[in-house]
């Protein structure tokens, strides 16, 4: 089942990395480049999303599973793709085995890599953030094999989120007992197509949008990281350089201030300096550890922004916004 908007090339490429596996259902969220010529020319049965509601890329995947329950009543597992992924040859049959050998396990899903790393630093960060360790999980991202009678049973995403809504789906699933896991196989191909800063803010936005969109919906122990990730924000986006221009402006004269303000821009240093060390302990060059210790830093300001749209948009009683880092 594989959702898009855009997708362009990366669509063909990903249509043709499932065509033979299955039925193929595809969801279309209002492209404007041929998308769905370009799927239904390579075989999919195509799912127009009606975009006068809400669009969320979960509001997608629900209603391609619905199509392709429609389709296949009998169906035993859903691969859930992105149109900007190709999912790796063997990696359908070994993940179907892999919740076959073990009815507890509800998701399953693999090795995820970036396509072009080399393009630039954005991708190559995307490229590293998708190293994630083996075992049982909390969650897994967009890609992913569900035991189609456990969606139904949880009624799928929720169709509200904007971001996350994996994360929440995998929570309610491991309530009801279920296990999630991430095995050792190579599950896909991954092309986040990041080559300017705008597009990687962009998608810190959204994630940070996601974060409060979380904290507010999830209860407490669901809700626990996006909680984290908000506070994370606005202390180190918001608090503490609040603090330093307050202390510097208000009080210019008073030495008390100078004192507080250079202690709070060493907390800010050392916080950076703790990231560049956890990178560098990561096997990571001392270069490449200092660009993801920066970006990392940088990110919280984008994320603060992605907070503070939530808050406007939920106080206005507006719709949730499409956060697009990618064109056409």
């Amino acid at each position: 089942m594989v959702i898009g908007r855009n997708e362009g090339e990366r669509l063909g490429r990903c249509l043709e990395s499932v065509g033979g596996q299955g039925r193929v259902v595809y969801v279309d969220s209002g492209s404007s480049d041929g998308s769905i010529a370009r799927a239904r020319g390579l075989g999919a049965e195509v799912v127009e999303l009606d975009l006068s509601k809400p669009f969320t890329a979960a509001r997608a995947r629900n209603a391609g599973f619905a199509r392709l329950r429609e389709l296949e009543p009998e169906v035993e597992f859903v691969q859930f793709v992105d149109g900007d992924c190709e999912i790796r040859e063997s990696w359908i049959d070994t993940a179907a085995t892999a919740l076959r050998q073990d009815p507890t396990t509800t998701v399953v899903c693999g090795r995820l890599r970036e396509r072009f790393p080399e393009k630039s630093i954005y991708n190559r960060m995307c490229d590293i953030g998708w190293d994630y360790p083996i075992g049982e999980i909390e969650a897994c991202g967009g890609l992913a094999m569900y035991r189609a009678s456990a969606c139904v049973a949880a009624s799928g995403f929720d169709d509200a989120l904007i971001a996350g809504e994996e994360f929440e789906l995998c929570s309610r699933l491991r309530k009801a007992g279920g296990r999630v896991r991430r095995i050792d196989a190579e599950m896909a191909w991954h092309d986040v197509g990041i080559t300017r800063f705008l597009q990687w803010w962009k998608r810190a936005v959204r994630s940070g949008f996601g974060s409060a969109e979380g904290w507010v919906l999830y209860d407490a122990s669901t809700g626990a990281v996006h909680r984290r990730r908000v506070l994370r924000a606005v202390v180190w986006a918001a608090a503490v350089p609040v603090c330093i221009l307050t202390s510097l402006t208000v009080g210019f004269w008073e030495s008390s201030a100078w004192l507080a303000s250079a202690l709070l821009i060493l907390l800010w240093c050392f916080n950076f300096v703790r990231l560049l060390l956890r990178e560098k302990r990561s096997r990571h060059d001392l270069a490449l550890a200092f660009w993801l210790a920066a970006f990392s830093t940088l990110g919280k300001f984008a994320e603060l922004r992605g907070v503070a749209q939530y808050v406007f948009t939920r106080s206005q009683g507006r719709a949730t916004p499409i956060i697009e880092y990618r064109g056409a």
